[in-house]
């Protein structure tokens, strides 16, 4: 999810932060949900990953907008994002989160 780091928050394995521990005011969360494999000829040939991504901050305009800015650039690099940002929960009363269904086919290498 290197596209989420050019946006300059952190970004981090969902669940990954302490449930006592400090938030950071903006940050983006990820997800692997599915990564099936497609085979051909009976051996596999490509694995269809799926995300979900997450933006949580304490800025409501914030979380509005990064989620729309980063399905711009996941799809400029070669994502595909199935729809526009939903709400997510958030444990914190602070934080507010959006999230995104992104998914993308990793072509295996032909060993021939």
């Amino acid at each position: 999810m290197e596209v989420l780091q050019t946006f300059g928050h952190p970004v981090m394995l969902q669940g990954s932060l302490a449930p006592d521990g400090a938030y950071p005011d903006a940050f983006w969360t990820f997800w692997a949900y599915d990564a099936p494999e497609s085979h051909y000829d009976n051996s596999p040939c490509a694995c269809r990953w799926g995300f979900w991504v997450y933006f949580y901050g304490i800025d409501p305009d914030e979380v509005e907008s990064k989620p729309l800015e980063a399905k711009r650039a996941l799809e400029k690099a070669g994502f595909s994002v199935a729809g526009k940002p939903v709400d997510a929960a958030s444990d914190r009363k602070t934080h507010t989160g959006a999230m995104l269904d992104v998914r993308i086919i990793e072509r295996y290498e032909s060993e021939e």
